[in-house]
């Protein structure tokens, strides 16, 4: 089995093992999140985005973009922390980080065929659906209803 940490890769490299699994013929997935604390939730998201492709790609968003879009106190874990631990599943085959607040830029870089969003979302909510569209890509809606998020976790830990 591999170690998590391999499948951890910045953009360039990422880039590179998805066109490898393209030149055989594999399609790719990505899905994204925050995963600041790794619940059910995000591992029954990631295995219903795994079952939209061969590959799949997850970006992880970096500390300073879970501050801006989580609020103060967030992330509970740094970005290198939960990388890996998404990285440990086994529906995850390769992980970035990304800084941005969005995922165009790994979309543009990636064009994964499958873009995969949450629950939480429907196909015409998805932020990214226009750049998606924009490469011929398609966006599926995965996972179980969203009964589970990182914000009530961490209330019911600080009581």
């Amino acid at each position: 089995m591999r170690k998590a940490v391999t499948k951890i890769g910045p953009l360039d490299a990422v880039r590179e093992r998805v066109e490898a699994a393209r030149r055989e013929g594999k399609t790719v997935a990505l899905a994204n999140g925050c995963f600041d604390l790794l619940h059910v939730g995000h591992v029954r998201y990631l295995e219903g985005a795994k079952a939209e492709a061969d590959v799949l790609v997850v970006g992880v968003n970096g500390d300073g973009s879970v501050r801006r879009l989580k609020g103060k106190g967030r992330p509970v874990m740094p970005a290198a922390d939960r990388a890996l631990l998404v990285g440990a599943l086994r529906a995850v085959d390769h992980v970035v980080v990304f800084e941005e607040d969005d995922v165009g830029r790994l979309l543009l870089a990636l064009r994964p065929d499958v873009h995969c969003k949450g629950t939480d979302y429907a196909v015409e909510t998805v932020p990214e659906r226009e750049v998606v569209r924009s490469y011929g890509g398609r966006v599926a809606i995965v996972g179980d209803p969203k009964d589970h998020d990182t914000r009530r976790l961490l209330a019911r830990i600080r009581g």
